[in-house]
């Protein structure tokens, strides 16, 4: 189990329960609506606290749109994110990727945006020995940014939501399934039969199961790939 943080308080809560269990890492990160927050002594702090024990990703970071419609406040996540990007290469981690669109009606900007900013990073890093790497965590976007996530070698993953919003299923079953990582998104986005209650990680079967059928794979398979996906990634092999 990974406890991802998204601002200091929690990466470090994330960080003490992970060093007290075996089979718990923890990563630390800044969610973006809550940028506003950061300044350059937090910056070091971060990256302090990226080097501790048990440790194994930077996130989450990234981009969002809904919450923060402004435009102004939009280039100010952008200038976060690329200086979370550039700690998680510093310190060789692979990072976890929040992107969150305007809304209905929205016309995909939160992946463009992200995924421009992932391709001139990697461009940078060719002759760097520690490629960017990562999960697109709670995947929402279409088809074709999925697509370009994968070619970037970047993995997506999936939650609650895949159980009761149908206009995601052709994308699980389109996702190779060496490239799909399990996850809950606790306390939030409670997979079928359990919503309407707080989300914990016992309920990750659930998403496990939803894969298997949209992909006509037994769950047995879709346990033992995802879960050789995730030591893969953050190094737990």
């Amino acid at each position: 189990m990974i406890c991802v943080g998204t601002d200091l308080e929690t990466s470090r809560q994330g960080i003490e329960l992970a060093q007290k269990h075996e089979n718990i890492w923890a990563s630390v990160g800044l969610h973006p609506n809550d940028i506003e927050e950061v300044s350059s002594l937090q910056f070091m702090v971060y990256s302090e606290l990226i080097e501790k024990n048990k440790v194994i990703a930077v996130g989450e970071i990234g981009l969002d749109y809904y919450r923060t419609p402004e435009l102004e406040k939009q280039e100010r996540q952008k200038e976060v994110f690329k200086q979370f990007l550039d700690l998680a290469v510093q310190h060789n981690k692979p990072v976890v990727l929040h992107a969150r669109d305007a809304g209905k009606g929205s016309t995909g900007k939160v992946h463009s945006d992200m995924l421009e900013i992932l391709i001139s990073v990697n461009r940078k890093l060719k002759t760097v020995n520690s490629p960017l790497r990562g999960v697109a965590h709670s995947f929402t976007g279409s088809s074709e940014d999925a697509k370009k996530y994968i070619e970037l070698g970047f993995y997506l993953g999936f939650n609650g939501i895949i159980t009761f919003a149908r206009q995601y299923d052709d994308i699980v079953r389109e996702t190779p399934l060496e490239k799909i990582l399990l996850e809950t998104d606790a306390p939030f986005l409670t997979p079928e039969p359990y919503r309407g209650k707080r989300n914990e990680p016992a309920y990750v079967i659930e998403v496990a199961k939803k894969i298997a059928e949209l992909k006509n794979e037994s769950l047995e398979k879709v346990i033992e790939q995802t879960t050789q996906n995730c030591k893969k990634l953050f190094g737990l092999i």
